[in-house]
């Protein structure tokens, strides 16, 4: 005994050796059976897995999604056999199974993917793991308020990427001591050795310095990794690091810590002497019992979530919808005890601040990290705890593409919402100005890219999105515009809004945000001048509402005009038309941002890119003349 630690006895540290030797022959026979994959790489992380899957972790084999369980996040992806064959060990997956790794047929891919129940976010895209892990662990301490714990294992390559430390820093900030992240330090990268190297203290002191409780441990030696891990969990008010020293190819006679490995599998000629080599290593067969969790997960209710009363707003009152969004948000959490909001030090921008002043304890401060704090809400909305929005800036959301990218492969739930769309920001210039927001989440799947025009329709966004699967997009703007709908007025995806109608329309103009008003306002002069317009709110960009565009289109003589503050690129230009693009005679004219903006006024920057009601004015009139 040391300090409480009661080491395991001699025949059980041997089955957790054999464990992993069982491990590395499992990860062996998948790559060559696929032909593909990544062995060397499974087999520096097999006594991690060993003890993690057969000694520390509480889950039930049987129930991998079980909410009780302690998590588990392979941000390594790439050593996703490894994985297959923890679970094949602990009997939820055949063993033949693991033979059909990477084929078509068969869930068991490249990269772990939520097809499967035991993966809670997709890995692989390397330096994510770790966000979604505080996320989780997160939850667990603040909003689920159990005992689970969460465990993270990093490859030393991938602590390179930086959201490796933005969720470092995170982790230790909120003292998440139900959280592990472990590295394997096995040495070698993809096409070279990783920077470090096998050196160990230097890893040792980052930790440290990002305020973990930080172990360094031989990774090959299951009693070190039991002690750590135990160490771990008694540890209080810091998340712990893990820095295990491992070699890649491990126990692969030739292979192990040789170069150019890496997503390699072993040639099927050496694969039998090499399997023979480490099977003779195992003295057992014996799988250590699981211990089950223990099952203190709050029952929730997140389907079906609404607003407590109708929005609240008059005709022609005026408010941004950036707020209409905070306020919304703050309504739907007094709805539902289960939504969270997340920002990243824009909250006063984003009105995100009125959610944390409404419900302070379902608020996370990301600070200005926003590849952490979306890989945070991937995994605060895991399992289905949590009703996660997460707001900044749209502009900042292009430096998380990626992490929204995986959300996607993830089949996460999670809403993010942009403020501070387009030029129309004005005097703050192009940095800040989102012009590639709407581009970028309708090439995500499953994605709904929410653009509400005012207050009201800003309200059934926020109350559309808590309620639709797949990662929802809400664009909202900075100056403030009139209300243009009713309290009474309904709202569906897909469903677009026809704002100004008359007989003798002769152009359909859509716009969205505050193109919309400039729309609006463009119809009032020109029915001046004896012209009229038909002037379509899209409400939602994807899906939009072809049929609707289409059937009003035909009734103005097959002539279109988007208008948007956004890049031609990706905009509601080329969302339009390609809706359109089956449709013989009609002629769609797109009114965008064509360059980099610069700061000004925000009347002046619509003025100067040609989206402003001047703009829309000449544009009808030049329709007219042809």
């Amino acid at each position: 005994m040391a300090g409480g630690y009661a080491k395991p006895d001699e025949k059980s540290l041997q089955a957790l050796r054999d464990a992993a030797n069982r491990l590395r022959i499992h990860s062996i026979r998948a790559t060559c059976a696929s032909n593909s994959g990544h062995p060397t790489s499974c087999c520096s992380a097999a006594e991690i897995m060993s003890v993690l899957f057969f000694h520390t972790m509480r889950y039930k084999p049987s129930q991998p999604a079980h909410t009780s369980n302690d998590r588990f996040v392979l941000s390594k992806g790439h050593a996703a056999p490894v994985l297959y064959a923890a679970w094949a060990e602990a009997g939820y997956i055949k063993e033949s199974e693991l033979l059909k790794l990477r084929k078509i047929d068969c869930d068991l891919e490249g990269h772990p993917t939520p097809r499967l129940p035991f993966v809670d976010v997709a890995t692989g895209s390397l330096g994510q793991g770790l966000g979604a892990a505080c996320g989780m662990a997160y939850t667990g301490k603040h909003f689920d308020k159990a005992s689970y714990r969460v465990y993270c294992l990093l490859g030393d390559g991938e602590s390179s990427e930086g959201s490796v430390w933005e969720a470092m820093a995170f982790g230790s900030h909120y003292h998440l001591d139900n959280l592990v992240a472990i590295f394997d330090v096995n040495r070698l990268g993809q096409s070279e050795a990783a920077p470090l190297r096998h050196d160990t203290d230097a890893y040792r002191k980052r930790c440290e310095a990002f305020g973990w409780n930080t172990y360094v441990v031989d990774g090959h030696d299951v009693e070190e990794l039991c002690r750590a891990l135990w160490q771990a969990s008694q540890t209080k008010g810091k998340p712990t690091a893990i820095v295990a020293k491992t070699f890649k190819g491990r126990g692969i006679p030739g292979v192990e810590d040789g170069d150019n490995w890496h997503g390699k599998p072993i040639p099927k000629d050496k694969v039998d002497s090499v399997i023979n080599a480490i099977q003779s290593q195992i003295q057992t067969n014996k799988v250590q019992s699981i211990l089950p969790p223990e099952e203190d997960v709050p029952q929730i209710s997140i389907a079906d979530i609404k607003m407590p009363s109708p929005p609240a707003y008059k005709i022609g009152e005026k408010m941004a919808t950036r707020k209409a969004y905070g306020l919304a948000l703050a309504k739907l959490g007094s709805a539902n005890n289960r939504v969270v909001a997340l920002d990243g030090d824009t909250k006063n921008s984003t009105f995100a601040e009125l959610f944390k002043q409404a419900h302070p304890e379902r608020y996370i401060e990301c600070y200005i990290a926003e590849q952490n704090m979306v890989s945070v809400a991937l995994g605060c909305a895991a399992r289905g705890r949590t009703v996660a929005f997460a707001s900044t800036f749209a502009a900042f959301f292009s430096r998380a593409f990626d992490h929204i990218r995986m959300g996607a492969i993830s089949q996460t739930n999670i809403n993010l919402c942009g403020s501070h769309s387009g030029c129309s920001i004005g005097e703050d210039g192009p940095s800040q100005m989102a012009l590639e927001d709407l581009a970028m989440f309708r090439t995500i799947p499953g994605c709904t890219v929410f653009y509400p025009s005012d207050a009201v329709s800003t309200e059934h966004a926020v109350c559309l999105a808590a309620n639709t699967k797949g990662i929802c997009f809400i664009r909202t703007s900075r100056p403030e515009t009139p209300i243009i709908y009713s309290q009474e007025e309904k709202f569906a995806i897909g469903q677009a809004k026809v704002v100004r109608k008359s007989n003798s329309d002769k152009v359909t103009v859509i716009g969205a945000g505050v193109t919309l008003h400039e729309a609006l306002t463009a119809a009032d002069e020109l029915a001046k001048q004896g012209m009229h317009i038909r002037v379509i709110d899209p409400f939602t960009i994807k899906p939009l509402d072809a049929e609707t565009i289409i059937s009003n289109a035909k009734a103005t003589g097959g002539r279109i005009i988007t208008v948007e503050d956004h890049y031609r690129e990706g905009g509601i230009g080329e969302a339009v038309a390609a809706a359109v693009s089956g449709e013989p005679g009609l002629l769609v004219q797109s009114l965008a941002v064509s360059g980099v903006p610069r700061s000004g006024k925000p009347a002046e920057l619509l003025d100067l890119f040609g989206i402003s009601a001047k703009s829309i004015v000449a544009a009808v009139k030049s329709t007219f003349a042809n």
